[in-house]
């Protein structure tokens, strides 16, 4: 006879708190203490960390169980719940106190105590709400794409409260590009090229993450300097390109092509930047060249002119001899030497 009446009362009990689940209960509100059935304040919990759900007994309590979405997690001391997490903390004449640790979404919702006291059964519920920090689950990887393409990056989040979505342009004085899960560039420029940065926010958190574009262009090589250089000295011819991915140069002389080690010639080339260095120049050496850089883009070229330079005093050797001289500083000095030495010669003329 006590069985059935136990089993009456537990049935009694799980009636009355599903009826109250079903039935919803308002949020952030206080229900009347003389109710029955007892509403308590939202308990807000971040993921991860524990909870305790506290019930108050009161009266002679003959039976009491704390139940979630219809599923009983405790019947006084006896645990229904499979879940490791959830344990009993206090059962006796004054609370019915159980928690449940690492707290997850799936434990958000409505919690209701069944109590059955000797004069009549009550239930409190309880609304537990689990805020979870942004997390970043779809965002573009590094890219590499061709100037003037359109280009869209992706950046999404979970979280709870929903997080914010901005963008920045972290190559750029970290420039403000968009407050949307969507970043459209159209027609990218290489100004655009470099890294930018996704941030997911909302109250509880932070997450950032970060993508580079790369923006490929053809090849653009600086105005070439024209070189003077004294016979018998070193000289050298520098081409600068600017272009993504890297350019390879060729070098020319009118239009025969120039090979690295070539009648006392070398070509090295790093990065941006191409030497031609003429270790004995000759006679043969001076006259018009050309520099190619090219990539898969395209291809651009500039031209040099390499001319003598004559140091006809000694007091000029004396000083070294300069390896390069543009042309205007080169033209310079030949008028000068040119001068002195027909100055030098005049007293010689006047006499015949």
């Amino acid at each position: 006879m006590s069985i059935m009446k136990n089993v009456m009362y537990w049935a009694v009990l799980v009636g009355m708190a599903i009826t109250l689940m079903e039935q919803g209960s308002p949020v952030h509100s206080q229900g009347d203490s003389q109710s029955d059935n007892k509403v308590m304040d939202n308990i807000t919990v971040r993921e991860g960390e524990t909870v305790f759900l506290r019930c108050e007994q009161g009266d002679v309590v003959t039976h009491t169980a704390w139940l979630n979405r219809s599923s009983i997690l405790y019947a006084g001391e006896d645990k229904w719940s499979v879940d490791p997490r959830v344990s009993l903390v206090t059962l006796n004449q004054e609370e019915f106190t159980i928690k449940i640790e690492n707290v997850d979404m799936t434990d958000e919702g409505q919690y209701v105590c069944a109590v059955q006291t000797s004069s009549r059964p009550r239930t409190t519920s309880v609304h537990v709400l689990v805020q979870v920090p942004p997390k970043i689950i779809n965002f573009s990887r590094d890219i590499v794409v061709n100037e003037g393409s359109n280009v869209t990056l992706v950046c999404q989040a979970s979280g709870k409260p929903e997080p914010s979505i901005s963008w920045k342009f972290i190559s750029n004085s970290g420039d403000l590009a968009s407050d949307d899960e969507l970043l459209e560039i159209s027609s990218i420029s290489r100004q655009r090229a470099g890294v930018y940065e996704c941030t997911a926010v909302n109250e509880i958190d932070t997450d950032v993450q970060t993508v580079d574009i790369t923006v490929n262009y053809a090849p653009s090589v600086s105005e070439g300097r024209d070189a003077g250089v004294t016979l018998g000295q070193r000289g050298v011819l520098e081409c600068e390109a600017d272009a993504v991915p890297e350019a390879d140069f060729e070098w020319y002389k009118d239009n025969r092509r120039i090979f690295n080690g070539f009648d006392d010639m070398e070509i090295v080339s790093t990065g941006s930047l191409s030497k031609l260095t003429f270790y004995n120049v000759s006679d043969g050496d001076y006259g018009n060249y050309t520099c190619v850089a090219i990539n898969k883009l395209g291809s651009s070229n500039t031209s040099f002119l390499m001319y003598v330079v004559i140091e006809p005093t000694s007091s000029t050797l004396l000083q070294g001899p300069r390896a390069v001289q543009d042309g205007s500083g080169g033209a310079k000095a030949v008028n000068f030497h040119t001068c002195l030495l027909f100055i030098a010669l005049l007293p010689f003329l006047l006499r015949f």
